[in-house]
């Protein structure tokens, strides 16, 4: 059975923002997709993992705790969220192997179940080598999304500019029209 439309509002990002875009804010209340084993299956859909990885409570408690360690490296003390995030690629590690493509590299894991986990902590890696910069919070008031900033200048500053920055720029043309 094909896995449910992914609900959430910004979907796409590198694999470790959107883990942490599995959490997002509709209306003021907090949604989570990662509530369950179901919301699981259309996150490992949406990233091309369903066939690789069950969508079942292991993974979804390693998903978690590799979201709960993302976070805390985003939004908070780097120093303070390497061990969390540590904790996390402890679980695999990178193969390299000569195929007859020629180099590759592959991860491999003791716990399978550890796999969604572990690649989402590796892309985060990745992102801080490439531009850790352009790791973003999302600018719109009460938005809780994160995104890649792939701008050619480097200033994107919402989530999506036909929701966040639409609401920030309705924003300010009320205040000015209040103050004529």
């Amino acid at each position: 059975m094909p896995a449910a439309r992914d609900p959430r509002p910004l979907t796409g990002e590198p694999l470790a923002l959107d883990l942490l875009n599995t959490r997002w804010n509709q209306e003021g209340v907090i949604q989570d997709l990662l509530s369950g084993t179901e919301g699981l299956a259309v996150w490992l859909a949406s990233n091309g993992l369903a066939g690789a990885h069950p969508a079942d409570a292991d993974v979804l408690r390693h998903l978690r705790q590799a979201r709960e360690a993302l976070e805390a490296a985003v939004g908070g003390s780097p120093a303070e969220a390497a061990p969390l995030v540590d904790a996390v690629l402890e679980h695999g590690r990178i193969r390299a192997r000569l195929t007859a493509d020629g180099p590759a590299e592959e991860p491999e894991f003791a716990d399978p179940s550890w796999g969604p986990a572990w690649l989402a902590a590796r892309d985060y890696l990745a992102l801080l080598g490439r531009a850790p910069e352009r790791i973003r919070a999302c600018a719109g008031g009460g938005c809780v999304l994160h995104f890649f900033d792939v701008s050619r200048n480097g200033t994107r500053r919402w989530c999506s500019m036909a929701a966040c920055g639409n609401r920030a720029k309705a924003s300010r043309h009320y205040a000015r029209s209040k103050e004529n």
